[in-house]
């Protein structure tokens, strides 16, 4: 798990690249308040643009891309399916970049709108951190955000930009998803594994998409490998991801193992953009 790590800055050189390390919380299930996740997210930028995506996946996806070893991939740490996308923001531009893939289709999305922020009369330390709420409402949800002027960049976790600074903690009104920055540190360069060939449509199609989507094992999975001493099953489904499930517990569901597959690789019913 990563430490309590913060560099604060006399003067924050935004030419330098830095990665900003937020942990995220997320309740998956809406029917299931009570379910939690915990993964970790890095927010890489250089100053003129900026990658958001799921630390783990980036380990992975780097590991693999330096020895080509399965094996390996299986053994490494594990990710939430539903952190497999990745955000870039261009300042300049002032454009925000989606990009996901679902089964075999590498997917794009373009959305350039900012949340309407109210900065509030509002201020707090957050690990020594000074910072400053601010309110929005922004795709269906109602969110509470403290940013910090020490780190005068437009940026933030997920598509969240548009205060003068960064978020350095922010929620929604359920606690739904909750992102908290936890580590910062310089990197030599900002660099992401963007796919080449990509789908464009609009959010409101990717929405619908995903909101329509069911998981079918026989459609889903690309490949398994087996290891019944271990008692572990590796699986790999066609949008990339790769995990490990418990072989003994599928091998007793009988008839219902593509099911119970379905049930743990399922994508959340609690998105954190409703509309």
């Amino acid at each position: 798990m990563y430490r309590l790590l913060f560099l604060l800055l006399a003067s924050f050189i935004s030419a330098q690249s830095y990665r900003f390390v937020y942990e995220y919380k997320m309740k998956p299930d809406a029917g299931k308040k009570d379910s939690l996740i915990t993964d970790y997210m890095n927010l890489d930028t250089d100053g003129k643009k900026s990658y958001f995506y799921n630390a783990v996946k980036y380990e992975r996806d780097s590991l693999y891309s330096a020895d080509k070893s399965y094996p390996a991939l299986l053994k490494s740490k594990h990710y939430d399916r539903n952190l497999n996308y990745t955000i870039e923001k261009e300042y300049s531009k002032k454009t925000v970049t989606f990009y996901n893939k679902y089964k075999t289709v590498n997917m794009v999305t373009t959305d350039n709108e900012v949340p309407k922020w109210k900065i509030e009369n509002d201020f707090k330390k957050i690990n020594t951190i000074n910072c400053q709420k601010a309110v929005a409402d922004y795709k269906g949800r109602k969110w509470e955000a403290w940013f910090s002027k020490d780190f005068p960049m437009s940026d933030g976790p997920y598509k969240f930009n548009g205060l003068p600074g960064l978020v350095v903690s922010i929620k929604d009104s359920e606690n739904d998803h909750v992102f908290d920055l936890i580590q910062i540190k310089k990197i030599n360069t900002v660099t992401a594994f963007i796919p080449k060939n990509n789908k464009q449509m609009t959010s409101a199609e990717y929405r619908k998409l995903m909101n329509n989507y069911t998981f079918i094992p026989a459609e889903d999975i690309a490949g398994m490998n087996v290891d019944s001493k271990a008692g572990i099953i590796g699986m790999e489904l066609k949008d990339g991801y790769v995990t490990q499930l418990d072989y003994n517990e599928l091998k007793k569901s009988g008839k219902q193992m593509d099911v119970l597959i379905a049930k743990k690789l399922r994508m959340t019913n609690n998105p954190i953009e409703k509309e």
